[in-house]
């Protein structure tokens, strides 16, 4: 049994198996056995989905917990390594694909009938959002979605109304998800480091909405208000060119108590909400 927390065990496999990190697909490894248990902890499901193993560090905790792990791994050099360091485990199943390529919904329907389903992940910082959406937008029937992500992101996630960080990410998350990070965690935690700290932030999937806008409403509502950002949300709503004339758009804020200086940062989910139902009636 390999001890994958180790740097110096990390840096013997990579010259058994004459393996390089790839900068183009994000690969750090995570290496703090604290973290790793605390996002097994948080996934806590009998299924666990995971997106990019590695050398398969966090995929060997959960795997000591989960009933069923399948891990999805774009690059397939990691094979020899994976099936050198994972091969005491029968309930780990690694699928070689582009998550983003990937049909979520056949592989959960495949691989984890009938069973309580999380998604834990060290997402690449390069594709962190596309892959977040693509796990939120799908609707799949996860309970909680445990990812690792720089911290900038993390922050962005759960920001609060009038913040530098709050924004279309946060709204959209807040669509699907109760947010929270777990732990922070420095780059030195990490092989090779990567130049910014990072944060494990979980996500427990809603039942409903928590608004009852038309989503298709709503959420071209929120990329219109923040596609300019220092715009106020008459011009930036003007610029984007389906809410009719600028006096049309006034006249909508005005009848709901905002004025012409009303910026989208400064709004909650529930008053974006109430703008987007006024808008498509």
């Amino acid at each position: 049994m390999y001890d994958l927390t180790s740097p110096s065990v990390i840096r013997h496999l990579c010259d058994e198996f004459g393996f390089s990190f790839k900068k183009g697909f994000g690969q750090n490894f995570l290496t703090d056995a604290d973290v790793l248990l605390s996002i097994a902890e948080a996934a806590g499901s009998e299924g666990v989905l995971e997106i990019g193993p590695g050398f398969g560090t966090l995929t060997a905790v959960l795997g000591n917990r989960a009933k069923k792990v399948v891990s999805i791994e774009i690059d397939r050099t990691l094979e020899p390594v994976l099936k050198t360091t994972l091969a005491g485990f029968d309930n780990i199943k690694i699928h070689f694909a582009d998550v983003m390529k990937t049909d979520l919904e056949k592989l959960i329907n495949e691989e984890f009938p009938g069973m309580s389903l999380s998604v834990a992940a060290n997402l690449p910082y390069y594709v962190t959002s596309p892959i977040l959406m693509k796990l939120l937008e799908e609707k799949l029937p996860f309970e909680n979605i445990v990812v690792m992500v720089q911290k900038e992101v993390a922050e962005r996630i759960v920001a609060k109304p009038g913040t530098k960080d709050y924004g279309a990410l946060t709204l959209a998350v807040s669509y699907y998800a109760d947010a929270e990070i777990i732990t922070t965690v420095p780059a030195e935690s990490f092989v090779p480091a990567p130049k910014v700290d990072s944060a494990v932030v979980s996500m427990k999937l809603l039942k409903e909405p928590p608004i009852d806008a038309p989503e298709k409403d709503y959420f071209r509502l929120v990329k219109a208000s923040f596609a300019q950002r220092r715009k106020t949300m008459l011009n930036a709503l003007s610029n984007a060119g389906f809410y009719g004339s600028k006096d049309d758009i006034k006249a909508v804020l005005e009848s709901l108590g905002y004025d012409s200086n009303l910026r989208g940062e400064t709004l909650s989910m529930k008053e974006f909400s109430e703008i987007a139902k006024r808008f498509t009636k």
